[in-house]
């Protein structure tokens, strides 16, 4: 044997050696992993949306784009509320597609169509794969703009690794082990997982793939899995999501101060009745009474067309309201100031769901006293939280609640001034009739608590 052969030999028994000596020493992952993908069937999913096709080949799940359908789902027929998700994806480097967590899909919102969280995958230059994208709702929640490493980690045309962390208000995400988003948003609790074969246009070529393989989840003592991100948290509640800042909404409380706010019936903010705790602005109770602990509050500014959001939360028999086209000038007197009204209410237990002149219209998100939401509306249980959307555009009137319209109304129209004097608003002249108003949260003596209150002024002479 020569002296070189004698070398190799050394260096290869050591360089085994080596290995054998990492691998025993390397941390074995103790995760509880389940796998939601047992590598042969499709048992467990199903697909939803549109018409892309789904099949198993070599181990991977295999989606493929067709033409003419919109966005297609593979969805988990179980539904999950806290959990770690790790899996891994091949992409086609003309694709778009996505990973849904706590998605669901109902008949009453846009006719059932996918909406939630999707974890992206994006091989085009932007390279905001391991984002948050809000499908179908509020879009970008945390896009990549200010995490280049991670925008780098993704490989083009190879397998990549995902470990999606969703636990309580918070989802964490890492491409190939880079940490790549932390948001921290309470939208939605629960809902399925779901792989997503985009829609495609144009020259796009039907039948381009994307793959999936070792889909696996933990859901219980996740605290004890859950890995640690150096990134900094975007924060949702009370800041404007990309898309709400580009089409110019603003925040209409800056969930700390009381700025921009004061009592309907005084120069400055209520000094009791009202608290700020948490990013979540309370009106307290005070039995019932209206207007009798801090009053209403109304803001410094007039809006004439708008978009207003609040989210809003109940207690058990509560009453409130949001008020729009609100003049504090009148009705100096005991009670409420004057405007047209989004009610708020628990219509189990509170008995003004049975009054009023018109059937129904003191119903949670009805026209107060005057139009009944529709019956079918989405409302939330008591405890927690409801989005109340107002849009008003050339005096076109809608409520929504959890993103559904449930009733609309044109605004000085003769239908809509019978209605008024039909009701207990016909003593006011002209009522919900001004050009320009307050918006108002109501005091009624019961504690109901608001956040994320949001509205978009609008210039009617160019939105139309």
């Amino acid at each position: 044997m020569t002296t070189k052969t004698k070398t190799l030999k050394i260096v290869s028994a050591f360089l085994v050696a080596t290995s054998l000596f990492a691998c025993a020493n390397e941390k074995k992952d103790q995760t509880p992993w389940v796998d939601l993908f047992d590598g042969e069937t499709l048992n467990g999913w199903s697909k939803i949306g549109g018409e892309a096709t789904y099949k198993v080949e070599n181990g991977a799940i295999v989606g493929a784009t067709v033409k003419n359908t919109p966005n297609t789902f593979l969805r988990s027929d179980q539904l999950y509320g806290d959990f770690i998700l790790e899996l891994e994806y091949k992409v086609d480097p003309s694709m778009n597609s996505g990973i849904q967590i706590r998605s669901n899909s109902f008949d009453h919102y846009l006719n059932g169509r996918v909406h939630g969280y999707q974890v992206e995958i994006d091989p085009s230059e932007r390279a905001w794969s391991a984002g948050i994208y809000d499908e179908a709702r509020r879009g970008w929640l945390n896009p990549m703009t200010d995490n280049p490493e991670a925008q780098k980690a993704f490989k083009q045309n190879e397998w990549n690794h995902y470990r999606i962390e969703a636990i309580a208000d918070t989802i964490k995400t890492w491409i190939n082990g880079v940490p790549a988003s932390y948001l921290i948003d309470d939208k939605t609790a629960t809902g399925f997982i779901a792989l997503q074969v985009h829609s495609i246009k144009g020259d796009q070529k039907e039948g381009t793939n994307i793959r999936w393989k070792n889909v696996r989840i933990v859901t219980e003592n996740l605290d004890k899995y859950a890995t640690a991100s150096p990134l900094k948290p975007i924060v949702t509640q009370n800041n404007l999501t990309i898309d709400e800042a580009k089409k110019g909404w603003k925040m209409l409380w800056d969930g700390k101060t009381s700025n921009g706010w004061r009592g309907a019936k005084l120069d400055k903010f209520p000094e009791k009745g009202w608290v700020m705790e948490d990013g979540i602005l309370s009106v307290l109770s005070s039995g019932g009474a209206e207007s009798r602990a801090g009053g209403d509050i109304v803001t410094d500014e007039l809006f004439s067309d708008f978009e207003i959001k609040v989210d809003f939360k109940l207690t058990p028999g509560a009453n409130s309201g949001i008020k729009y086209y609100v003049d504090t000038e009148i009705n100096k007197g005991p009670g409420s100031s004057i405007g047209l009204e989004y009610q708020i209410l628990d219509d189990d237990l509170h008995p003004d769901a049975k009054l009023g002149n018109h059937e129904g219209s003191r119903t949670v998100s009805s026209l107060y006293d005057l139009i009944q939401a529709d019956v079918n509306k989405p409302i939330k249980p008591i405890g927690e939280w409801n989005t109340a959307h107002i849009k008003s555009i050339n005096n076109h009137v809608e409520h929504w609640l959890n993103g559904v319209k449930v009733l609309e109304y044109e605004r000085k129209s003769p239908e809509y001034r019978k209605l008024v004097s039909e009701s207990k608003y016909v003593k006011w002249k002209d009522f919900g009739e001004l050009d320009r108003g307050q918006i108002l949260l109501q005091d009624h003596g019961d504690l109901v608590s608001f956040k994320n209150i949001k509205i978009r002024p609008i210039d009617n002479s160019t939105d139309k």
